[in-house]
């Protein structure tokens, strides 16, 4: 009669793979960390530090997931790069109002847990965390049989950063005659992967054998929190965009004043190889713009006497330069032009 008694475990949950799981993080924060005073992974609320050299703090919180990409890291069967991607989503819209990032907590949910899989995943986010010099201090993992497909999953996260109220970036700095100045991503990012999957399938494109967009599908997310945190500090920025899901047009307009306007020259934008093999595709230049970063992964509105002492903030690989700048007009956004995919 034993035998067939209804558990947990029977129904597709494993506590004790879940609880083996939580063990795994609170050891590999611990040591990232190197200090254990608050780490209270497994516990029920997790505790952090304030810093308390800031007068006037202002918190900001964001969240994110990774999209579609996780469907890319299926395929491949690599794990170990989405979880960068989960913290460059949440920080790099944090340092948009230039917040620095405090604290990291992630959400995972799963058809079953894969110890092996998961941890590939946590190893991400936890280099995520140290890129951006903030704490992963807890998070949730649920086993959902029947919700997810046999080897499905979804992560989400969300940061908390904290801001002086007198560093605090918003619209009120932007100035008529600011430059626009582009600093280039690395490739998509974590945005428009359903175009991009629906393209490959189409195409019955395999990217197991194609190795130049094995390795750019995957490749993780660019965190630009050390540059802008620095920018920031030293007052050379006037306003800042992260170049996401809608583009530039879209996420350009979300910081300019309604007395402004962003022109911006497409003809300046300095593409890369992924994008233009996603325009050959019959994708229209629109498209395109509103779906992908197109090159563009962040953008800085800056005063122009201040574009040499930006320059030194950033690698050779990353270097901003001028794409536009700042007029009067009641159109947020102008998009002038048309980028050279041929370049």
């Amino acid at each position: 009669m034993k035998k067939n008694r209804f558990t947990y475990k029977k129904s597709g949950v494993n506590i004790d793979a879940a609880n083996k799981f939580v063990k795994f993080i609170a050891n590999i924060s611990s040591k990232k960390e190197g200090n254990k005073k608050f780490n209270n992974i497994g516990g029920f609320g997790s505790i952090t530090n304030i810093p308390n050299n800031i007068k006037n703090p202002k918190i900001v919180a964001c969240t994110d997931g990774v999209g579609t990409k996780i469907e890319i890291a299926n395929l491949l069967n690599k794990y170990d790069t989405i979880g960068i991607d989960l913290v460059a989503m949440s920080v790099n819209d944090l340092i948009v109002q230039g917040a620095k990032p405090l604290f990291f907590l992630d959400y995972i949910s799963i058809n079953k847990i894969d110890l092996k899989k998961m941890r590939s995943i946590i190893k991400g986010i936890v280099k995520g965390c140290k890129i951006s010099q903030c704490s992963l201090v807890g998070g949730e993992t649920a086993e959902m049989p029947g919700t997810y497909e046999k080897g499905k999953f979804d992560i989400a996260g969300f940061a908390v950063g904290v801001v002086d109220s007198k560093k605090l970036l918003n619209k009120k700095k932007i100035k008529k005659n600011d430059l626009i100045l582009a600093v280039p991503s690395n490739g998509l990012h974590s945005n428009g992967f359903s175009l991009v999957r629906y393209l490959i399938e189409k195409k019955k494109v395999d990217i197991k054998k194609n190795l130049f967009l094995r390795k750019e599908l995957i490749k993780p997310t660019k965190i630009y929190v050390k540059e802008i945190l620095n920018l920031n500090k030293k007052n050379l920025l006037n306003g800042c965009a992260n170049i996401t899901g809608g583009g530039l047009a879209e996420n350009i307009s979300r910081i300019i004043p309604d007395n402004l306007s962003a022109e911006v020259d497409l003809n300046k934008i300095k593409t890369l190889k992924i994008f233009k093999w996603l325009k050959k595709n019959n994708i229209s230049e629109n498209e395109m713009l509103k779906t992908f970063n197109c090159g563009v992964g962040f953008c800085l509105i800056i005063n122009p006497k201040n574009i040499e002492k930006i320059h030194k903030y950033f690698s050779k690989e990353h270097k901003p330069y001028i794409i536009g700048k700042i007029t009067s007009g009641k159109n947020k956004v102008k998009l002038n032009g048309y980028i050279d995919w041929l370049q």
